[in-house]
């Protein structure tokens, strides 16, 4: 090669290796997700699920960049079966498969031992649906969630029934599980701490489809209001037997019986029922009527339930990858724990647990077949 040409071919090389890559493909981040994605709960999981795959559309749509390099932002789904052995698995699975972060997950039994996977991987995980206290009580620094835990939430229902609804004589049932047991202690704490009369607590299992026995124990003590601890369509189920029974007792929830699916099953037997919800009253919030929208046209279906906390959630871990300016697990930890952003539910913030800050309940009421807010109480505007 004559000099002038290979001078040539030095000074097009080195031109060539400081031109930017902008037709560069972004690099693949991946963000965890576990919930139940078959079973009896499964719509909640898939609920879940397009929450936080609708988040991570929206931000790969702005072209995201971490450390000046492109970047794109997938969801790795696990199914955990809604038991805490799959969700061990799961989360095992998520941390050997790289992923940055975990949206997860729904259970609080689940959600519990997983969370100590996350923690020897330092990987910060954001629960949109475990509210058992306990989860966040464990001393790790990786453990946040979008929505109040029942610690808060089931003292707010006991003062409710006793000090707004004036129930005299309260029965409690419980599913025996990590969320509903827990829930119906932080109840039982509320009605005592507003000198309220339980006069028996029955328990059941999450399995269990037949609650006769237990209903004719209550009807036999004359309750005016019976609680329940557990998930939806037992709920469901629970409040048919008890107008089959002549039970004219009202039935309350404290963040699980408001569903579709509890409509669906309790039919008319379901009229008045009440259920003091976890974040605002989203059915009068613009955003999360527009949130609605854009959930419908992506997947072709209402939300379900949970969507909006793990849009949240997803939008902190995105906000916390951003802040951090890294792919590091402990420095996106590090930044999650002092994220602020608003999302769908309101404003999402962390104390030094990991919960949220002043977190809002909504109360809500079956009325003439539909679920209808009644007030909410806390929040950041409170």
């Amino acid at each position: 090669m004559k000099r002038r040409n290979l001078v040539v071919a030095i000074a097009l090389g080195m031109i060539g290796a400081h031109v930017p890559s902008y037709g560069a493909e972004p690099e693949v981040v991946k963000i965890g997700f576990a919930a139940p994605l078959t079973g009896p709960v499964a719509r909640v999981g898939k609920d879940l699920q397009y929450g936080a795959q609708l988040a991570l559309d929206e931000e790969n749509a702005k072209n995201p960049t971490v450390d000046g390099k492109p970047v794109k932002f997938v969801l790795d789904v696990q199914d955990d079966q809604a038991d805490p052995r799959f969700a061990i698995q799961a989360a095992q699975k998520l941390v050997d498969d790289g992923v940055v972060g975990v949206i997860g997950h729904y259970n609080s039994g689940c959600s519990i031992p997983a969370s100590a996977v996350y923690h020897q991987a330092d990987v910060a995980m954001i629960t949109p649906g475990s509210t058992n206290p306990q989860l966040t009580k464990q001393g790790f620094k990786n453990v946040f969630r979008t929505m109040g835990h029942d610690g808060i939430g089931g003292v707010v229902a006991g003062h409710f029934v006793v000090e707004q609804m004036k129930a005299k004589r309260i029965g409690i049932i419980d599913d025996r599980t990590a969320f509903g047991q827990g829930l119906a202690d932080a109840f039982e704490k509320g009605v005592k701490e507003a000198n309220g009369n339980i006069v028996d607590r029955e328990f059941t299992n999450d399995k269990a489809v037949d609650f006769r026995a237990v209903l004719t124990t209550l009807k036999s003590k004359n309750v005016d209001m019976i609680f329940f601890g557990g998930l939806d369509e037992q709920g469901a189920m629970l409040v048919k037997q008890m107008r089959s029974l002549g039970m004219q007792t009202q039935l309350f929830g404290a963040g699980a019986l408001k569903s579709n699916a509890f409509l669906q099953i309790a039919g008319p037997a379901g009229e008045g029922t009440q259920d003091l919800e976890p974040g605002p009253a989203l059915d009068k919030l613009p955003a999360a009527q527009d949130f609605g929208k854009r959930y419908k046209a992506r997947f072709n279906q209402d939300v379900e339930l949970y969507a909006p906390f793990a849009y949240d959630a997803a939008l902190a871990m995105i906000k916390a990858i951003e802040n951090a300016n890294s792919l590091d697990r402990q420095k996106i930890t590090d930044s999650l724990a002092k994220v602020t952003v608003t999302g769908i539910t309101g404003k999402i913030a962390f104390d030094p647990y990991g919960d949220l800050i002043k977190p809002p309940y909504t109360l809500f009421q079956v009325q003439q077949g539909q679920w209808k807010s009644l007030r909410t109480v806390g929040g950041s505007g409170a």
